[in-house]
């Protein structure tokens, strides 16, 4: 038997909303939208820890000669800005996507100043690839702005 929908206004817009997350592109837009959220804001704080990596080692030579700080340092406020691009990407995914793109895209050109993290600025390139589909999928998916 088929029902039609005679429901209140929230009986449609929850059947809108399961509808919605029965298809393939917004479960890609919700795993982009978590893992873009989570793992910047892991980094971040990891950047005080070192319990993943030695982050300092990741800062172009040419870079620390221009610093007017310490390199652990220096890295401790790339975490800080991390932790609040994560934070962006959580409550507002279409303008964070494309910040965590650009910041992405500054790793990469740090990366490429010295040999022996080529692998890794590619990596990041792609990881910025999933930034900009994050935004572009929030445009559809995502909270409207106001």
């Amino acid at each position: 038997m088929t029902r039609v929908a005679t429901g209140t206004a929230d009986t449609l817009t929850s059947r809108t909303t399961a509808s919605w997350a029965a298809r393939p592109v917004y479960q890609a837009y919700e795993i982009l939208h978590v893992g873009f959220a989570v793992l910047p804001i892991v980094a971040g704080i990891d950047k005080f820890f070192h319990l993943l990596v030695n982050w300092d080692m990741y800062l172009a030579p040419l870079a620390t000669k221009m610093l007017p700080v310490a390199e652990h340092t220096f890295m401790q406020v790339v975490g800080v800005v991390e932790i609040a691009a994560g934070l962006l990407v959580a409550f507002w995914p279409r303008v964070g996507g494309y910040v965590v793109a650009l910041w992405l895209w500054g790793i990469v050109a740090n990366l490429l100043l010295f040999p022996g993290f080529y692998d890794i600025a590619l990596r990041d390139f792609g990881l910025s690839i999933g930034a900009l589909a994050l935004a572009r999928l929030s445009s559809e998916y995502g909270r409207p702005v106001r």
